[in-house]
């Protein structure tokens, strides 16, 4: 890891990004007092633009501030949950042998309703288990910054489920993917940027129709996805004893589940 300047004061309060270069190299302040040295990670290429390096240099000083106060350290692994009912996205950063919750952002827009995406054009948000490595990143995109699930992943395929350009982004409209503010995309994309930039080969995206704790699936049982939903459920709960997401597998079109071995 190499460590970023300190810009001089000035130059953080007229908000100067550089213009150049794969990584972070600003110094912003809270009250002008205690500047924040943002790590500079080259581990691995990860895609980059003027708006995502901008935005980027713009919320990691206080993502950093944050991350410090909560015992947590920018640029450590990280793990996202999605949860449709509730519209919220859950943002987790590892810390020693297990990951532990940052932060639960607000899902603004998402198109369709509880069940998973079936195929291109239902209008669908998608239901499952993603993994995002540095070529879906996207600091190009339309929708502000945004990073694409994956969909249709190996147990989307095996069912014959079709679609494309699922994402996580800004801008505040969807049309089956998981739309965020600007302000809160420009948060999850420095964390999983940094993550990535730092050796993370891909981070992992958990999508469910809702919390699914006890008393929720059994008033879903007579849903038609109640069985796929139970599959589901394997996989939350997983996480939610040992604060570690499994490694997803699928065999005979279901998803199972195993701990991760230590080289990833």
């Amino acid at each position: 890891m190499k460590m970023g300047v300190l810009l001089p004061l000035l130059l953080s309060l007229i908000g100067c990004v550089p213009d150049g270069g794969s990584g972070i190299e600003t110094n912003q302040t809270n009250d002008l007092l205690q500047p924040v040295l943002v790590p500079v990670f080259d581990k691995q290429e990860v895609p980059s633009s003027q708006r995502s390096r901008a935005s980027i240099g713009q919320v990691a000083p206080s993502l950093i501030r944050d991350l410090q106060t909560a015992g947590l350290a920018y640029g450590n692994p990280v793990f996202i949950r999605i949860f449709k009912e509730e519209r919220e996205l859950e943002f987790w950063v590892e810390k020693g042998s297990a990951f532990k919750l940052f932060r639960t952002y607000p899902v603004v827009a998402m198109s369709g309703k509880l069940g998973p995406k079936l195929r291109e054009g239902d209008r669908q948000a998608p239901e499952g288990f993603y993994f995002v490595p540095p070529s879906r990143m996207n600091p190009n995109s339309r929708f502000h910054l945004s990073f694409n699930l994956g969909y249709p992943n190996a147990y989307d395929r095996a069912m014959g489920r079709t679609g494309s350009a699922l994402m996580v982004h800004g801008n505040e409209v969807s049309i089956g993917c998981f739309a965020m503010s600007d302000s809160k995309v420009e948060e999850i994309y420095a964390l999983t940027d940094a993550a990535l930039r730092n050796g993370q080969k891909f981070f992992r995206v958990h999508v469910f129709p809702f919390r699914m704790t006890e008393r929720r699936m059994n008033e879903a049982r007579s849903d038609q996805w109640y069985s796929f939903w139970k599959n589901l459920q394997d996989g939350y709960d997983f996480f939610e004893k040992t604060e570690n997401p499994p490694n997803v597998l699928v065999k005979d079109r279901k998803y199972v589940f195993e701990k991760i071995s230590p080289d990833g």
